[in-house]
């Protein structure tokens, strides 16, 4: 993903980020330090991860009991002078073999239920902070790729903070009791086996880290796959009406390849590290099988001190090598972490002031923008806005008009909080919007875009989202204002009726009159309309713009409008190119002027009248 400029925030309540972003050279660190960013939320947890662990050890202990009682059997056990001893021996280790399945399957279901909720927490979390990012982050961003990070990383974290963290800890516990008793049972034989286990341990340090550059990698892959994937199912019919299927799938399954191609060697890698680490350490045992037989023989070690030793051996040896494996998928999970973080690290440039500024009550709707300058971050170098001034009084209506690109819906924008002004003031009921509460500042506005958000759901949640405590009769009524009425009543469940992704099953102008609905139903003293009726034909434009002026009546309202039909009954227009007001005036004072409205007028009704 084109990552948005650095920005990094000192402290966060919950993850920390423990590396750079993509584009920033990562420091040098250990294969799983960014899992160390997970214990935040595991501590929330601390008694379900206590419990767990307690159910961990004591599950080793019960393993590392077994061969103890095998020892004695073999040595006492089958003589005739003990042979009562056997039945003894054997109700020990059932009882063992009860204590090992009761911790084991505790354990199994304490910690896998922690990875859920983990995990969980962590989808919500970063869910929650993505709402918050500013347009600077959502103008480079790929959404198939933050949702790729949400979903499948986070899966990849879930993994590894159930089972793979789980098995790890149950094998480093078991290898180090298992260790220890080898050296009581039998120290010499222990010195020997020792000598491979630095050999080991530095195998996997050392592939460790490969496995995680080359998970990363995959995971990124993958991503970039993801990314494409949603944006082309986004556009399926366009792809369709352009007969550009084959060439849509061609592009994704390059992309797939290249994403196995690089969980392939994630594979090869880990298959690798397994593997070698499996040989070394069951060679290991084999030749202490071999040396602890020839001292059998010699008389200097009993056969059930061989056998107790080979057991602790074999679980030493199965927990290292099992290490082995699950480290992969650790290393894994750690390069998921470092993309979570990653997201987490960003902090919107539009934050809410430590103290802000309140808005006054009840609101007046004045809006003024006062020597306003502003680029966007992805073209800081070529303005869209420069030395804009303009008041707007309360219950105004004004016009903003120009050709495209001369700053309209910027201001739209900027009023809305999506960008803070490079340089200048923006005021609402005369309070600077950049000391307040962005979230106050937009609960005095109602906005309808000209490209509408439908969302996958029923007509009356699309009507709602303007104020969600909404009642349904009040949802509506303002369904009604807005002549929505008149199509969905001929739906089969009337205002339930779902509109399927991003309004699928509705036409551009019933969009729209949804849209129209939702600011109706917030009571918004500042109402924005861009483009509010580019969308609809000659009659629903009529009957969408009486409701409209009904909507006016009281409140502030600034109008985006190419089509100057549409703005002459507005108390003044606004007229900008290049990023300036140019202009300002009646309808009638601009014509007379002779200037660039006078010019768009003429192209529009033929004349300059």
């Amino acid at each position: 993903m084109t990552q948005a400029a650095p920005r990094r925030s000192s402290t966060r309540a919950d993850i920390a980020s423990p590396g750079g972003l993509p584009d920033a050279p990562a420091p040098r660190r250990s294969r799983i330090t960014p899992l160390k960013a997970l214990w935040p939320l595991i501590r929330r947890y601390r008694g379900r991860a206590s419990a767990a662990f307690v159910a961990l050890v004591v599950a080793a202990l019960a393993t590392l009991v077994v061969p103890i009682a095998v020892r004695r059997m073999i040595d006492f056990g089958f003589d005739v002078e003990h042979a009562g001893f056997i039945d003894r021996y054997f109700g020990v280790m059932i009882g063992v073999v009860a204590v090992l399945a009761v911790a084991s399957a505790a354990r199994y279901f304490l910690v896998m239920t922690l990875g859920e909720r983990i995990v969980a927490d962590l989808r919500a979390q970063v869910f929650a902070h993505l709402l918050t990012l500013d347009g600077g982050f959502y103008d480079q961003a790929k959404s198939g790729e933050l949702i790729s990070r949400l979903t499948a990383d986070t899966t990849q974290i879930k993994s590894a903070v159930g089972a793979s963290a789980s098995i790890a800890l149950r094998n480093i516990v078991l290898f180090i009791g298992a260790a220890v008793m080898m050296v009581i049972t039998s120290p010499w034989l222990s010195a020997t086996l020792f000598v491979a286990i630095p050999v080991i341990v530095a195998l996997l340090i050392g592939a460790g880290r490969g496995v995680r550059k080359r998970s990363r990698e995959a995971q990124d892959t993958l991503a970039e796959a993801s990314a494409y994937a949603a944006e082309a199912i986004g556009a399926v019919r366009s792809l369709q009406a352009n007969t550009a299927e084959t060439a849509a799938a061609r592009r994704f399954d390059g992309e797939v390849e290249h994403a196995f191609t690089a969980a392939s060697d994630a594979v090869r890698a880990r298959a690798l590290l397994t593997g070698v680490a499996i040989f070394l350490i069951f060679a290991s045992v084999v030749a202490i099988l071999w040396a602890g037989a020839n001292a059998v023989l010699a008389g200097s070690m009993t056969a059930g001190t061989l056998g107790q030793f080979v057991l602790y051996a074999v679980l030493a040896a199965s927990g290292l090598g099992q290490l082995g494996e699950v480290w992969g998928e650790i290393a894994q999970a750690a390069g998921a972490t470092e993309r979570i973080a990653e997201l987490l690290d960003e902090t919107p440039r539009v934050t809410r002031p430590a103290t802000p500024l309140a808005l006054p009550t009840p609101p007046r709707g004045e809006v003024r923008f006062e020597n306003v300058a502003f680029a966007y971050p992805t073209r800081p170098d070529l303005p869209a806005l420069t030395g804009v001034s303009l008041t707007v009084k309360p219950g105004e209506r004004v016009a903003i008009v120009g050709p495209s690109g001369a700053g309209k819906s910027t201001l739209f924008q900027l009023l809305l909080r999506y960008y803070d002004p490079v340089d200048g003031r923006v005021e609402v009921d005369g309070v600077d919007i950049a000391r307040a509460d962005p979230q106050a500042v937009r609960a005095c506005i109602a906005l309808v875009p000209q490209d509408v958000a439908i969302f996958a759901t029923s007509i009356r949640e699309n009507i709602r989202l303007g104020r969600p405590e909404a009642s349904d009769a009040e949802v509506e009524e303002a369904g009604r204002l807005a002549r929505a009425d008149e199509f969905v009543t001929r739906l089969p469940d009337g205002w339930e009726t779902p509109v399927g992704e991003r309004g699928v099953t509705l036409s551009g102008g019933q969009r729209q009159r949804l849209a129209i609905a939702r600011a109706i139903l917030r009571r918004a003293p500042i109402l924005l309309l861009d483009e509010a009726t580019s969308a609809l034909d000659a009659e629903s434009e009529t009957l969408v713009q009486q409701a409209l002026d009904r909507s006016m009546q009281g409140r502030t309202t600034l109008v985006i409008a190419h089509r100057l039909a549409t703005v002459l009954s507005a108390d003044r227009i606004i007229v900008m190119e290049h990023g300036r007001v140019v202009e300002e005036g009646t309808h009638a004072d601009l014509v007379a002027q002779g200037g660039l409205y006078a010019r768009l007028a003429a192209l529009q009704f033929g004349d300059a009248g």
